[in-house]
């Protein structure tokens, strides 16, 4: 299938933008105003004013002296472009590919999209229905390229040009269809040139001799001889699955059945590619033209679709369908390659390897968020509370976790001071005060002794103790320089399992 191009003509652009927001303009003759030289001129006109003659151009005094009644508006210059963009995003609905098309226009580019609609005719129906119930008196057409879908929609009687008919539709057209200067129209209409098939069949140097190189590229564009570029509204996804709807979604139930649907075609995909998704967009586009969406991202790349229907799952109560949502849209922002490996049952990976770690961590992120969770791994450091940082989850150890010496499950950050008996020097003690409760001690192991890193700060050193209470809570317990020193201190720095 060759490519399809809809251009679409507002043929009253900005009166109708006005008389949107103020419904009682509609049915009168209403035009935009601006100075210039000294004078207003006429620069828009909706259809009941040009039904009267009224166009752009002409002197406003001038118009209102035949017609009293005109209702008049200041024009807003920045309008056209942010209008004209506003509605290329709104057409997205109806393919990924959309232009805007200055001063009047939008093109979109429809390859492979209409047969979602149950073909070209329904579809075109479609476009013209949902525009016009905005407000917008637009004309519209499809053909093979841009130039002949602008010329078409701008002088053609039908709307839909067959594939491969493009040139045939052209020829009974006029010059200007081609989008070429006033001056050159001009000069082809006093040369009784009225149809562009009265002098397409010229030699090409006689037509660059009399009328310019732009004239051929034009006709080159229009006949498909020269590849025309379009630039999106919105950068177009490489990983992206569409799901047009007959009727509007307004329920849970309809909007989990179309995730669902979109996942296994874009997870089947990524499979194919041996890729696997980072981050991914859920659209909804409702009929009011808004857009609901929600996001997630993974640790891994995967292309699971349990596993990813359960992270959106999640956040599909933020979706607010109102009248209803007519195109679910599933992007994949960001892929990298996700090659499958045959795992054996009696060889578990662990760690962040095992891809059911992964996918907790997804799920807790999804909830909580990504911040809430943090990774640890060893630092080369004596001191306990300088022994280990954080690191990015899929960042991989440098140095192994020490395992020689039994370190407590939880280590406070900054060790805190108790009161202690202890009998002789060196021996472990025999009860403690922490947080005003008395601790008798049953059973100790130690002294530990850890240096100073005299590169870093000089001072004591620190003999740790462990030691389990008649309650059977375990305690890390140190000594902060020498029992016979006046300045010693005892101080918990940890709690065992």
């Amino acid at each position: 299938m060759g490519n399809r191009f809809v251009s679409i003509w507002f043929r009253h652009l900005k009166t109708d933008w006005f008389s949107i927001r103020q419904p009682h303009l509609k049915n009168l003759p209403f035009v935009l105003r601006t100075p210039s030289h000294g004078r207003m001129i006429i620069t828009a006109a909706n259809a009941v004013a040009v039904m009267r003659g009224i166009s752009c151009g002409v002197v406003l005094a001038d118009a209102r002296a035949i017609f009293p009644e005109l209702e008049v508006q200041d024009d807003k210059p920045d309008l056209v472009n942010k209008l004209l963009t506003r509605l290329a995003e709104w057409c997205i609905r109806f393919t990924p590919i959309a232009a805007i098309d200055p001063p009047d226009g939008i093109v979109l580019d429809v390859s492979g999209c209409s047969h979602l609609w149950g073909g070209d005719t329904f579809y075109l129906e479609e476009i013209a229905r949902k525009l016009n119930a905005r407000g917008y008196d637009i004309k519209l057409a499809m053909a093979d390229t841009i130039g002949a879908a602008w010329g078409v929609a701008r002088f053609g009687k039908e709307s839909l040009v067959a594939s491969g008919m493009h040139s045939e539709a052209l020829m009974s057209l006029p010059p200007e269809s081609l989008r070429i200067e006033f001056e050159t129209v001009m000069r082809l209409h006093k040369l009784g040139l009225r149809q562009v098939r009265q002098f397409i069949s010229m030699p090409r140097s006689s037509l660059r001799r009399r009328f310019g190189e732009h004239l051929l590229h034009q006709i080159d564009k229009a006949f498909g001889h020269e590849m025309e570029l379009m630039q999106p509204v919105q950068p177009i996804e490489p990983y992206q699955e569409r799901l047009p709807c007959l009727e509007p979604i307004v329920t849970l139930t309809g909007i989990e059945m179309a995730l669902k649907q979109l996942l296994e075609t874009l997870c089947h995909r990524l499979q194919q590619e041996q890729k696997g998704l980072r981050s991914a967009m859920f659209k909804g586009y409702r009929v009011d033209g808004k857009v609901e969406q929600i996001s997630i991202g993974t640790n891994r790349p995967t292309h699971h679709v349990k596993h990813l229907y359960k992270l959106l799952e999640g956040k599909l109560s933020l979706i607010e369908p109102a009248m209803g949502i007519e195109l679910f849209v599933l992007e994949a922002q960001k892929v990298e390659d996700h090659f499958s490996e045959q795992t054996k049952v009696w060889e578990g990976s662990g760690g962040l390897e095992d891809i059911r770690v992964s996918e907790l961590l997804d799920r807790l992120a999804t909830k909580t968020g990504m911040q809430s969770i943090h990774r640890y791994a060893p630092d080369e450091h004596y001191w306990p509370e300088r022994s280990y940082k954080q690191i990015a989850l899929e960042e991989k150890l440098a140095i192994p976790w020490r395992t020689d010496k039994p370190r407590p499950l939880q280590l406070l950050s900054k060790p805190e001071c108790i009161e202690v008996t202890a009998p002789i020097p060196d021996y472990p003690p025999m009860l403690f005060r922490y947080k005003g409760k008395l601790h008798t001690i049953a059973k100790a192991d130690g002294p530990e002794r850890i240096e100073q890193e005299w590169w870093l700060q000089q001072g004591q050193h620190r003999d740790y103790y462990r030691v389990e209470d008649v309650e059977g809570n375990r305690y890390w317990l140190f000594r902060l320089g020498h029992y016979h020193d006046e300045t010693y201190q005892w101080f918990i720095h940890g709690f065992f399992a």
